[in-house]
């Protein structure tokens, strides 16, 4: 029988060169690995809980129509902060007098393999609707902007965003299959389509729309899902019969994705399955508990009501803006000066320096050499992370040089209160769970 051993190696390029130096195959500490299927894999991995972990179901399963998230490959003209300037630039695609030349210079454009400009001229300048297209787009967490959507702009918009959720009333879920970062929060609800790196910069999420809506004889047979008249849920019957068989009742479709929603909040599901959510599409484990079923689906309505910018709690502000109203954010910024009980210079490794400290102590968000500043931000919301960004950060850092208008100094008071009302309801979905796995 074959074995295979592992043996890791960290240090600078000097120390590794010293150790080879004095080391060789039989003087290395090695750890024999026992790779399991599906995946094999050739590091120390610990499987004690895996046996656990499969009995979920995974969201690929539950959920079987979903899709990599939407790719323009020419996001700075498909995509605005403003909706009137993207309308102008759309508009003059179908303006005659204005050669594709210049049209291309004027907008830093390329053809590619799968989109050439006068292809794209053509087809909207033949379509009388063509405003339709101008959406909002969920472009980053908590960051919605306008985008003119599909094939005229982008390379991919993905059929099944075109069909179930561009101009569509929906949920989706938008999560990944894979990730290198250390923990995983990968989660985040949309209704609106997402790009592929909506959670994370460097590994592509997939969008798991809740309905699924009728499609027309214009889309391709490979894409089209059952031909009804109205909407239905995307839970395939294999998870919603044995759901039912675990409840005794069929809950709806809403309560079923609040609950999805919850279970993926869980700090401590998180943890304990923090090797296996790292390597594939998280799983889902059911509860024969309805009273804890409602309890979680509670507490998920609560996330997607604050994700979505949509709860009445939002407008109970806990920071303060001071300075102009309307300020530009400067390259550098922004800064945040933590509270001096629990921060370092930065901000980004709080650190607790009296036995008083919570970790929830307010510090500053400054946005250029001026002073202009969010007062009243708690540590532990700035160094809060959804998938790969920071996001009161990355909100601000993806609007350097841009004048901030009084909407936007709202907005970002909002997902301070979002994202404090989330680490509190996240609390509450483990206080709720007795234990694991869940029964």
């Amino acid at each position: 029988m074959t074995q295979i051993y592992h043996a890791h190696l960290y240090g600078t390029r000097d120390s590794k060169y010293d150790w080879l130096l004095n080391h060789d195959v039989q003087s290395t500490a090695w750890q024999e690995l026992h790779p399991q299927a599906p995946f094999y894999l050739l590091i120390p991995q610990n499987t004690d809980l895996l046996g656990e972990y499969e009995q979920g179901w995974k969201i690929t399963e539950v959920m079987p129509v979903n899709v990599l998230g939407f790719q323009s490959h020419r996001d700075h003209f498909t995509i605005d902060f403003d909706y009137n300037k993207l309308k102008h630039r759309i508009s003059e695609m179908r303006d005659v007098n204005i050669s594709d030349s210049d049209y291309c210079q004027k907008y830093n454009l390329k053809n590619t393999r799968d989109w050439k400009i006068e292809e794209a001229r053509k087809i909207i300048r033949n379509d009388s609707e063509w405003e339709r297209n101008l959406i909002q787009c969920a472009y980053r967490p908590f960051d919605n902007r306008p985008c003119y959507f599909g094939y005229v702009t982008m390379d991919c918009p993905r059929r099944e965003l075109l069909d179930h959720v561009a101009g569509k009333e929906n949920l989706c879920l938008n999560t990944i299959r894979q990730t290198k970062s250390p923990t995983w929060q990968h989660i985040l609800i949309s209704s609106n389509p997402a790009p592929a790196i909506y959670v994370e910069i460097k590994d592509g999420s997939n969008i798991f729309p809740l309905y699924l809506y009728p499609v027309g004889e214009a889309t391709p047979l490979e894409y089209r899902t059952e031909i009804t008249q109205e909407r239905r849920a995307n839970f395939s019957p294999e998870f919603l019969k044995a759901l039912t068989t675990k409840l005794g009742y069929t809950p709806t479709p809403e309560a079923i994705f609040y609950y999805i929603y919850a279970v993926f909040h869980s700090p401590t599901y998180r943890r304990r399955y923090a090797e296996f959510l790292k390597i594939d599409f998280p799983r889902v484990p059911l509860t024969a508990s309805p009273a804890l079923f409602r309890q979680l689906a509670t507490y998920g309505e609560a996330l997607v009501a604050l994700h979505l910018l949509k709860s009445p709690q939002l407008d109970e502000f806990i920071t303060q803006y001071t300075g102009n109203p309307n300020p530009v954010v400067d390259a550098g910024h922004p800064k945040y000066v933590p509270h001096p009980l629990t921060g370092g210079q930065d901000g980004s490794a709080p650190l607790a320096r009296s036995g008083t400290a919570t970790g929830d102590e307010n510090g500053q968000v400054i946005l250029n050499k001026k002073g202009d500043r969010f007062t009243g931000v708690p540590d532990n919301v700035w160094n809060f992370y959804v998938g790969g960004y920071q996001v009161c950060h990355k909100w601000l850092k993806d609007r350097k040089g841009r004048t901030l208008s009084p909407e936007d100094l709202t907005h970002y008071q909002r997902i301070v209160v979002a994202l404090q009302e989330t680490i509190r309801l996240m609390q509450q979905i483990d206080a709720a769970i007795p234990r694991w796995p869940l029964e």
